[in-house]
């Protein structure tokens, strides 16, 4: 276990327009999937005679996009109040009911005092939101009533709708359900192509090589293994036991599900273990079918780099209602990467986001299958029982001060480490589930 841990987690290290502006491609440079277009809002007059300060967007029509929230000048500001979106589905003319945004995503973060957090590039934001194919939008954004002779509670500057364009799904994108092993070459490319012979970029093939010891470079998956092929590929010690570790499942890579590997920051960053596992809903609806998952990824992806500001998406992997699973921010699937998805709790742990929203409606058993099934693998290679307890060190937030330690869940939902309503009641009610099945996968 030792040596496998030595060498598989060795460290390697927006505009408004009078037509929207497109963040895709830069200049000189040859197109990008999907873009971004930003709009300022403006003050709107209030239907109310509370006070509240309203701000939006009247009816727009724009270029097509799928995803939308909204963003703010200052990550430090919070937004208390109402983000309200209705949108037109594209060639129809038809537009939607009003959806509500989460807005509370302030625990969706680095942790203090990091370079991600403190980058000037950084900024608040919502949830974002899965509307699907759009081509006009309208917003409001409400603030809280104020309590009787309490002034109006501001709201933060710098307020713009963010409509993300996921792009086209890859060439040969992952079908929804498993497909075939990807032999593992355990070599990577000096050339900096696939086995296929397809030319991949400095930023793809960095990212496919930190995958290296488990699929071909360039691979569209990390193939499943059995429990045994699984613990065979670890037991490295002549007569060492066997660990306590789920099966390897199939996870669809940053490539299988068309990452554009030229929006994050180049190099990787890890923290020394994984210690607890951190299960979110992602907030952006359940209006989504599997085989739009991968799209669903590319947009969020899109949002917490071009509209967020962060260095890449902020969780670890994804999960979605299907149970497929997918390498979320880059540095290799059984590295300790760090995330920016539990404020205050981003060192020694990982972020699972199952696709959609659950505060209400009950996940799927297999969206509850696919965190147990991951979570039984990674924490199988640090040597943690599902079950059990970790101690972890604050970065600072609002539950816990920077410094203290903090015993949870191995499975914890987002809001054990941060005063938060996600992963959503329904979702947190599975995390019993999630952690028995997780063990007895483990074979505890």
């Amino acid at each position: 276990m030792r040596a496998f841990l030595a060498s598989s987690i060795g460290v390697v290290c927006a505009a408004a327009f009078v037509l929207p502006t497109s963040t895709g491609a830069l200049a000189g440079e040859a197109s990008v999937p999907g873009s971004t277009q930003s709009l300022p809002l403006v003050p709107l007059p209030s239907e109310r005679s509370t006070g509240e300060a309203v701000q939006g967007l009247l009816k727009r029509d724009v270029r097509p996009f799928s995803l939308v929230g909204v963003v703010w000048d200052d990550p430090d500001d919070e937004l208390h109040g109402t983000v309200q979106v209705r949108t037109r589905a594209t060639g129809t003319g038809i537009w939607s009911g009003w959806q509500s945004v989460e807005t509370h995503n302030h625990a969706h973060a680095a942790d203090p005092g990091t370079p991600e957090r403190e980058s000037r590039t950084v900024r608040g934001s919502t949830a974002p939101l899965w509307v699907g194919d759009s081509d006009a939008v309208e917003v409001r954004v409400r603030s809280e009533a104020p309590r009787a002779g309490a002034a109006v509670a501001p709201l933060p500057r710098g307020l713009r709708i963010e409509l993300v364009d996921p792009g086209d799904d890859p060439p040969a994108g992952p079908a929804p359900a498993p497909g075939p092993e990807v032999p593992d070459t355990g070599t990577t490319s000096d050339t900096g192509t696939d086995t296929a012979g397809t030319v991949l970029t400095p930023e793809e093939a960095a990212s496919s090589a930190v995958n290296a010891d488990l699929a071909a470079l360039g691979a569209l998956e990390i193939p499943e293994l059995s429990k045994e092929e699984t613990e065979a590929a670890i037991e490295t010690e002549a007569g060492a036991a066997k660990p306590y570790i789920g099966p390897r499942p199939r996870i669809v890579t940053r490539k299988g599900w068309g990452a554009d590997e030229k929006l994050r920051e180049r190099d990787f960053i890890y923290t020394k273990s994984v210690q607890a596992a951190f299960v979110h809903h992602s907030a952006t609806g359940n209006n989504y079918t599997c085989q739009q998952a991968p799209s669903v990824l590319r947009s969020i992806y899109r949002y917490h780099v071009v509209s967020s500001g962060w260095r890449d998406i902020g969780y670890n992997f994804a999960v979605d209602k299907c149970g497929n699973i997918y390498e979320g921010r880059a540095g290799g699937v059984a590295k300790p990467v760090m995330g920016a998805h539990t404020l205050g709790f981003n060192s020694n742990s990982m972020g699972i986001a199952v696709l959609g929203t659950y505060s209400s409606t009950t996940p799927p058993a297999a969206a509850v299958t696919g965190v147990a099934r991951l979570t039984a693998w990674k924490l199988g290679l640090y040597g943690k029982d599902p079950r059990g307890k970790a101690t972890l060190t604050s970065g600072g937030g609002n539950l816990y001060a920077k410094g203290t330690k903090v015993s949870l869940n191995v499975i914890s939902g987002h809001r054990d480490g941060f005063s938060t309503e996600c992963p959503g009641a329904r979702l947190y009610d599975k995390l019993g589930t999630a952690r028995t099945s997780a063990a007895t996968y483990q074979g505890r």
